[in-house]
């Protein structure tokens, strides 16, 4: 026989109503990563306006807005829903949804068609007018309108990298990808990946279009090959860590690895059919090599 305790009452003896308890969701204090699968909080490389990251249901990341829309103001076509932890570009029949943030993102140049999209689209341009001023953020340079031209293509701003026989479309420069460690100081690492005195990787032309894709326009694409590195360097790289931090194992994730799947379909628009040139010497007029550093 089990006692139960009463149930709660007030002063006068009327039954009281019973209390829900709040469970917040917290992170297991001996876990390495400081990261939660989603929902992982940051900001528009583009405008700088909170975003956060989930995952697809094909491990792909998507960017959403930070706030659930009204269904009745989101074209079908724009709506998302979240379930278990995973992002699904469909609504889940409630009225209320998601929105990713490519819809209303005020540095593309296409505005969408909604009328109350539109409204938070500039909204959002506001909020990056209000970032810029008070030099909290800074966009990254305008691109020029149009194909830019081959001769001109000398550093990538997305390049591909290779690693471990899968190529990846990087979110910065090669020689600006940041370590995603967290310090002592509770702060991300600012270590670059690439270190000096630490192999690198190979800048290489190879085949755009794999067997059985649709052709593209171009043959061969610039390609950051690290196959050859050892296999524990491109865990390093696929994993986004310094050197120093790859080797501490107790080190926490304060940031999501920025490597997106390449699709050479949906990612075109960096491909380049030239290697990156090095930057030059006063005086000097070599041509790229395929080992140049970046």
């Amino acid at each position: 026989m089990h006692s139960t305790s009463p149930a709660p009452r007030h002063r006068d003896s009327n039954p009281a109503p019973a209390r829900r308890t709040r469970r917040s969701l917290q992170v297991t204090p001996g876990s390495v990563s400081r990261l939660l699968r989603c929902g992982q909080s940051g900001r528009c490389r583009d405008c700088g306006n909170p975003i956060e990251w989930y995952h697809r249901s094909d491990q792909r990341l998507v960017r959403l807005h930070p706030h659930e829309l009204p269904a009745a103001q989101v074209p079908d076509a724009c709506r998302w829903h979240v379930s278990s932890g995973v992002a699904h570009p469909a609504g889940d029949g409630s009225s209320w949804c998601r929105l990713a943030h490519a819809v209303v993102c005020p540095a593309r140049d296409t505005p969408p068609s909604s009328r109350e999209l539109a409204g938070l689209r500039r909204s959002l341009a506001v909020r990056s007018r209000r970032l810029i001023d008070a030099g909290v953020f800074t966009p990254p340079p305008a691109s020029p309108p149009g194909p830019t031209p081959e001769s001109v293509v000398c550093r990538p701003a997305r390049p591909i990298v290779q690693m471990l026989y899968v190529r990846y479309l990087s979110a910065q420069p090669v020689d600006e990808i940041q370590c995603v460690a967290q310090t002592r100081h509770r702060h991300r690492c600012t270590s670059p990946l690439l270190t000096p005195g630490i192999p690198v990787g190979t800048w290489m032309l190879m085949p755009t279009a794999e067997s059985g894709q649709l052709a593209l326009p171009t043959d061969v694409m610039a390609v950051y090959n690290l196959s050859r590195l050892p296999y524990v360097e491109q865990l390093r790289w696929r994993a986004q860590r310094c050197p120093q931090h790859a080797a501490s194992p107790t080190a926490a994730d304060l940031a999501v690895a920025e490597w997106e799947p390449f699709d050479p379909l949906r990612h075109h628009e960096h491909i380049h059919g030239r290697l990156p040139a090095p930057a030059r010497r006063p005086g000097s007029t070599g041509r790229a090599r395929q080992g140049a550093r970046p």
